[in-house]
This record gives structure tokens, sequence and C-alpha cells, in this order.
């Protein structure tokens, strides 16, 4: 199995650096479309009359079967960083992908709600094994001009998987046998498939082979993804470095990858700090409550159909992506926390308001005050696309350093999943027990959610990793100067080459 496996996955690297890239960020992000088809198929098959009758579900089983993923990512948040550190993160991201296949054929194969929940769970594990792994890789092997593209289109792509659930399940709604469900779920299986068919052509991460002492494959690596190859490129050049630089000052100041590293000292746990604020700001502004239980929204604003239900989660999953896009942009530009405020902030007043037009109109047959309601649910779910998609995965990996990056993703993993846990298993009881109030008392978390990044978070745009290192230890570990300073001619590239 070992040489088969390493036959398999051995680097084939492109020549381009254009087609490197690429392929890194498709193969990544085929993670997030596995998440995204995941929550929109549950989505629709909470609306699919034949799901709920062929399992008998109440709001425990129905709230099980939407959680039960989350279990699954607790647990990869606790083990799987440790496996990302000694195997590689391609490697990990390998086996990530094949546990979430095997777990997909188990989900479609389900007889009762036990096997299917299960199931779930394993899913679940696997997708947290890859969202643990794929954004730590990204972020280590992507150029730092491309890496907010990079991890933001990463996650941008949970909406293109909301729109083929979204579809698949429309298209299966007529279907009066299992098949209504099962063909949803085993197309999931689909872009693991995809994600281990791209891995023999992407390099290995840059830091980690640092890290293990294989220098020369490393610099090989920063010149495939940097200058086509190019070794002597300047750019590539001051890059290794910089790398080499900071890790030595690492592990000659005993920053070894265990989990006590994460609370040694001030500035190791401002960055988990950080990391842990954006896995909560991924799960607590509400976006739970859409993604899993639309449908009871829809029937809260007095929307009934199913068909019409999963027409508008198509629409809904439309007009995320292109909301998600947009932020991506304007976090590249701008940058990362002016991203976080403003979608912060315009979320917040949308659910407030969708909270009074329920206690409004919830109930009538009032069709304005129906369609304000969907429009405010929809403009919703915009604000939240536009900040907090693209910033789940760009921002940890950022503000963490090599020594601590997998287990502090791993952190955020857990707090993620659990949290998502909590959200996802509750707020059906929410719903039934406090209606409109529940938005309500969802949109005053927000307040507090934009008052702690106004205050504490920082900027990290524009910056190498390592030069993050500057931003949150007011220090930074390497004498290379920063590679934005480089390309647009403020430092001596002689100086820099002779340097590393």
């Amino acid at each position: 199995m070992g040489p088969l496996l390493e036959t398999f996955t051995r680097p084939r690297v492109p020549k381009s650096s254009t087609v490197v890239v690429s392929m890194l960020i498709l193969c990544s992000s085929i993670v997030s479309v596995t998440l995204g088809y995941d929550g929109s198929m549950i989505n629709g098959l909470n609306i699919l009359p034949s799901y709920s009758n062929y399992f008998h579900l109440s709001a425990a089983t129905t709230g099980l079967a939407s959680a039960a993923p989350y279990i699954g990512g607790c647990l990869a948040g606790c083990c799987y960083g440790r496996v990302t550190d000694l195997i590689g993160r391609r490697a990990a991201l390998f086996w990530a992908a094949l546990i979430t296949l095997a777990a997909i054929v188990l989900q479609t194969a389900a007889q009762n709600i036990a096997m299917f929940a299960a199931a779930r769970i394993l899913v679940g594990f696997g997708n947290g094994c890859s969202t643990l792994a794929g954004p730590t890789y990204v972020a280590e092997t992507l150029p730092y001009n491309r890496r907010a593209w990079g991890l933001g289109i990463l996650n941008d792509f949970f909406y293109v998987g909301g729109l083929i659930a979204a579809g698949t399940t429309y298209g299966t709604a007529s279907i009066s046998s299992t098949w209504a469900w099962r063909i949803p779920s085993l197309v999931q299986g689909v872009f693991s498939i995809f994600c281990i068919a791209i891995l023999p052509f992407v390099p290995e991460s840059p830091r980690w082979l640092i890290y293990k002492g294989r220098r020369e494959e490393a610099l090989t690596v920063i010149a495939q993804t940097h200058s086509n190859g190019d070794q002597a490129n300047p750019i590539v050049l001051a890059q290794y470095g910089q790398i080499v630089d900071t890790l030595n000052y690492e592990e000659s100041f005993g920053e070894t990858m265990n989990l006590t590293q994460m609370i040694n000292s001030p500035s190791a746990r401002k960055r988990i700090i950080l990391v842990t604020s954006c896995a909560l700001a991924t799960i607590i502004p509400g976006n739970q409550i859409v993604s899993y239980y639309f449908g009871t929204m829809l029937d809260n604003a007095g929307i009934t159909n199913s068909n019409t239900q999963l027409q508008i989660n198509i629409i809904l999953n439309a007009f995320c992506l292109v909301c998600a896009l947009a932020g991506t942009h304007f976090a590249d530009r701008l940058g990362r926390r002016p991203n976080a405020l403003a979608s912060t902030a315009m979320l917040t007043i949308c659910l407030y308001i969708v909270g009074v037009l329920t206690k409004e109109y919830g109930t009538s047959t009032n069709k304005s005050g129906i369609y304000a309601t969907v429009a405010f649910i929809f403009l919703f779910m915009g604000a939240y696309s536009f900040g907090w998609t693209p910033l789940a995965y760009l921002y940890p990996p950022e503000v963490l350093n090599y020594a601590i990056r997998s287990k502090g993703m791993g952190i955020f993993t857990f707090v993620m999943n659990g949290s998502g846990l909590l959200f996802v298993f509750s707020f059906p009881f929410a719903l039934d027990s406090m209606g409109w109030k529940a938005y309500m008392m969802n949109a005053s978390w927000d307040v507090l959610l934009f008052l702690f990044i106004y205050f504490y978070w920082v900027e990290t745009n524009g910056k190498t990793l390592e030069e993050i290192d500057m931003v949150i230890e007011n220090v930074k570990h390497t004498d290379v100067p920063d590679l934005n300073d480089i390309m647009k001619g403020k430092e001596n590239v002689e100086l820099v080459e002779g340097e590393t």
C-alpha cells in the first residue's frame, strides 16, 4: 500500500506557475464545495417529504441528522493537526478526501436514522480534516499576493456546492422512492474524487519541507509557484530566505509544534484568540439558521410550498456566490478587518429587520410583508457572504505562525464545529418556542462580535506569513526585506540574493 500510494501521489507539477497556483486553489476549493453541498443538501432534504417520511423525523432527529457532521468535525479538530504536521499538508488532504468518500457511501446506503446519523458524523470528520489541512496547505504554498484570492475563493466555492446540491435536490424531488434523497447524497462523493485526482499535480508546502530539512525541494516549490521554476528569481530567493530565517528563529527559541506552544507567550495567545473569534464568527451571526433550516424560516415567513422553497434555495445560493466573490475582491484590495466590520454591521441590521418582519407578517397572508421578509433573508445572507465566507479560511492561517499553524487550525475546526453543533441542534427548539425572538437574540450577539473585531483584530493584507509577525509581535524574525518593497523596487535585490 505504501509504495502504491507514493507512486500515485508523487508530484508531477506543471511548469507554469499560473497553472500550479490554479490547481492548488481548485484542489483545496473542492473541500469547500463538499461543505457547501452538504449544508444545502440537508436543507433540501429537510424540505422533501420522501426523506422525512422514510426516517420518521421529529424535531430531535432532524436536529441530529443536520448537526451530526459537526460532531465529526470536532473530533477532527482534536487530532488531525498532529497528522498534518507529521505526514505533510498534501498527504493530509489526500487522506481526508478518502475518509469523506467512504463516509458518503455509507450515508447513501443508510437504512435507518441511526445509520444515517453515524455516516454523517464520519462525513463531518472527513470534512473537518479537509478544512484543517486545506487552508493550511494553500496559505503556506501560494504566493503572498495571491493568498487572499486563493483562500477567499476556497470558501466562496461553498456556494458552488450549495448551488449543485440545491439543483440536485430540486431535480430529484419528484422521485417517489428513496432515491429522491439517496441520489443527492451519492453526488456528494464526486468532489472528493476530483480532489484526489488533482493532488498528484500540485507540490507540497515549502514551509513544511523546510521544517523537515528538505530545503532544496522547498526552493523548487517556491520557484514553481512564483516564477515558472526560475530558482534565481529575486522574489523566490527573498521568500525562501524569509521562511528559513523565521523557522530557524522559532526553532532556536524553543517554539516546538505542541499544544502548550499555543499558550506559552502573549503573542501565541493573541493568535489563538483571533482564530477562535473567526471560528465563532462563521457560526454565530445566524447563517446556520438559513443554511440548515431555510425551509422553517420560509414557513415562518408564510411560504410553505416545498417546490417554491427549493426554487428560492437555488436563487439564494447563486446570490450568495456573487456576494462572496465581491467580498473576496474587497478583502484583497482594502483588507481583512474593514471587510469583517462592514459585513458584520450589515448582517446585524438585516437580521434585526428579519425578526421584526417575521413577527408582523409570519402568520399573515400579506404578500408584501412575506416578500419583504424573504428579501431581507437574502440581504442578510448576502452581507454574511460578503465578509465571513472569504474570511473564514483566509484570516486564521494568516495570523498563526508555523509552529502552531496546523494545531491552531485544529482549534479553529473544533470551535467552529462545536459551536455549529450547538446552534444547528438547538435552533429547531428555539424557533419552535421563541419564533421571531430567536432572530432578535442572535442579532444582539452580532453587535458584540462587531465590537470585538473593531478593538482587537489586526490587519494582515499585503504581507507574507512571516511578515505578519511584525503586526502581532512588533518584530520580524528575518533581515530579508518585505517582498512588497522588493516588487516595487524599494529594496536592493542584490542584497537579498546575497543574504539568502
